[in-house]
């Protein structure tokens, strides 16, 4: 009981300390599982005893038998099926060949490369270095992501390391699979038919659970037929069904089946689809706790001992620095990535949880079989996990800015309200070349701004889930755009200094539009107009226009004509570069307006040739 509860309480803290100095949780929970295991048997325990045992050993240990095993690979499945929710085909308009180059063309070279030098570096057999290289292709989206959220990036380029790292990890976890099951053939003649049949049971059962029980669940989710109390533990077990029915028609094919059904769920229209994100969100962080520690902690002080020499560096180096960006450099040649950010993501792959475990589960099998060599597995890849997370935790954004790929000036726009009038907006500034992220907590705001293409995220905006959201890494401007004041005063408040850094606007109040004395320096449009005015002009004329200005006069004049005519609200001042600058907050200091500038505002079209008149 003292080591279960420990495991969680240290796992908990481990989280809370990545948090704090923004690390990823992988380095704390790995080295608070090594100090409790090998580190304690050695150095701090008077009998030699590890704090923390995971297997049972005959005195002590948490798991008997194979059950750490079992406990591992159904942990694993619900963690890649909360990756699998994450996915949004909306989000790889832009770099989808790339990712599929990445997680084919770069597989197989992390594959072959790491293999051929894993042999002659460690003298391993061709059997275990192809394990080992195939453990080793996974980039872990737990540990990628907390990498990511801290450094400001092009869209393209965070997309493409997030999807790399969550698929990928089923395909690794198959490449491992294919060579174990090689390993315990014993590598006769009858392997290549044998793997090529494995292979396609694998592919063939997982696809199929994975999306048959994905439309399954979104139908009864759909049609009301599990209670919403229940809808959590309901979608849980079915996870967990589908893990274990995929296993007993093809062994190793679940983690395949829940990636494939996360993302059946993530991108089909579900109701609660927000909600199983969050449930799975928070287990998927106690999971990951309890999997490191236990993980780390069945090392023995023997094996680490194995990694003190000269051919660990050599090997780390090489897997890198050199495999890594070969690999990286040739899949996404064509694309329209630049150098500097092939080179960013050649730099970024650290190798997280799915490697670790896999590698803890076959390594211990392969041991007991007797397996020359085998005791290697393990340290190998946790030393190659450790590494890369230490190296790309601590150097990412200095390699960032190094690169030019490090956004000095985020000029990514957050919407908060989808309403119709936000919609217009969202679609008149992304065709102006900006992105727009829309957020709202009424799916079905939400739903209408992805039929126009605009990206859109069903979120609750006192909840923290913004701020660990990779997507919104390029944002620089905030416009608060609800019907409520409060709340637009509190996005104000709390986003700000985070997504607003280049400027935090918000719809006046009532108040403040009777009384222009009080209009805010973050005054979103016209400072005579409120939610309830845009939202009626937006009913009436669904339409943002341009006009050209010839001038300040002219520009004042326009802006006369839209105080006395209701169905006219100015929006934006475009330049003669194209940029855009709110009405309201430009008023306060007005440039100069010259030849090329325009006036940009909402609803009923200008009578042009009356206002050549009224001018002259």
């Amino acid at each position: 009981m003292l080591e279960l509860a420990g495991i969680i309480i240290l796992g908990i803290l481990a989280q809370w300390v990545a948090w704090k100095f923004k690390i990823p949780a992988i380095l704390p929970l790995i080295l608070i599982g090594l100090l409790v295991g090998p580190i304690a048997a050695e150095f701090l325990s008077e009998d030699g005893t590890k704090w923390i045992e995971p297997i049972w050993n005959g005195k002590k240990g948490l798991f008997p038998g194979d059950s750490l095993y079992y406990f591992v690979s159904l942990a694993i499945s619900i963690i890649l099926f909360e990756g699998g929710l994450t996915l949004k085909r909306s989000e790889i308009k832009n770099v989808g060949p790339v990712i599929t180059k990445l997680i084919t063309v770069g597989s197989a070279i992390t594959f072959f490369g790491a293999g051929i030098v894993a042999h002659y570096i460690f003298e391993l057999s061709w059997d275990l270095s192809f394990l080992f290289a195939g453990l080793i292709i996974v980039t872990g989206p737990t540990v990628i992501t907390p990498i990511l959220r801290n450094i400001p990036l092009k869209k393209d380029v965070s997309t493409v390391l997030k999807w790399e790292g969550i698929l990928i990890d089923p395909i690794g976890a198959l490449v491992a699979v294919l060579v174990f099951e090689f390993i315990s053939v014993g590598g006769d003649s009858g392997f290549t038919k044998t793997a090529l049949i494995e292979f396609g049971k694998i592919v063939l059962f997982g696809t199929t659970f994975g999306f048959t029980f994905a439309h399954a669940l979104a139908f009864a989710i759909n049609k009301k037929l599990i209670p919403h109390y229940l809808l959590n533990v309901v979608s849980l077990s079915t996870v967990l069904l589908v893990f274990v029915e995929s296993e007993l028609f093809a062994h190793e094919s679940g983690l395949l089946a829940v990636v494939v059904m996360g993302m059946v769920l993530g991108n089909s229209k579900l109701e609660n689809l927000k909600e199983l994100l969050y449930f799975k969100e928070s287990l998927s962080v106690l999971l990951i706790s309890i999997l490191f520690i236990l993980l780390s902690a069945n090392i023995d002080i023997d094996d680490l001992l194995l990694l003190y020499t000269w051919k660990t560096a050599i090997l780390f180096a090489i897997v890198v620095f050199v495999i890594r960006p070969l690999a990286v450099f040739v899949s996404t040649h064509g694309s329209k990535l630049n150098l500097n950010e092939k080179l960013f993501i050649s730099w970024v792959g650290p190798r997280g949880i799915v490697a670790a475990g896999i590698a803890s589960l076959f390594g211990s099998k392969l041991m007991k079989q007797g397996v020359e060599g085998a005791e290697y597995i393990t340290p190998l890849v946790f030393m190659i996990v450790l590494g890369t997370v230490l190296l790309n935790a601590t150097t990412a954004r200095l390699f960032a800015r190094l690169v030019g790929v490090f956004l000095t000036k985020s000029n990514g726009i957050l919407i908060v309200g989808a309403s119709k009038l936000s919609r217009l907006l969202g679609h008149y500034l992304e065709t102006n070349g900006r992105h727009v992220v829309l957020i709202d907590s009424n799916q079905n705001n939400i739903n209408k701004a992805v039929e126009l293409g605009l990206e859109a995220l069903n979120t609750n905006i006192y909840s923290d889930t913004l701020s660990d959201n990779i997507e919104l890494n390029d944002v620089g401007y905030i416009m608060a755009m609800t019907g409520n004041s409060d709340i637009n005063a509190y996005v104000i408040e709390k986003f700000g200094k985070e997504f607003g850094e280049n400027g935090s606007y918000r719809l006046v109040t009532a108040d403040e539009m009777n009384n222009l004395e009080k209009i805010p320096e973050e005054g979103l449009f016209s400072p005579t107009d409120d939610y309830i005015n845009l939202l009626e002009v937006t009913r009436k004329y669904p339409a943002i226009q341009e006009i050209e200005l010839e001038g300040k006069e002219h520009y004042e004049n326009l802006i006369e004509m839209t105080r006395k005519d209701k169905y006219k609200i100015p929006l934006f001042i475009k330049d003669d570069e194209g940029e855009l600058h709110i009405i309201s907050s430009f008023n306060s200091k007005t440039g100069d307006i010259g030849e090329g500038f325009k006036l940009v505002y909402l609803g009923k079209p200008f009578d042009v040739e009356k206002v050549a008149k009224d001018d002259v």
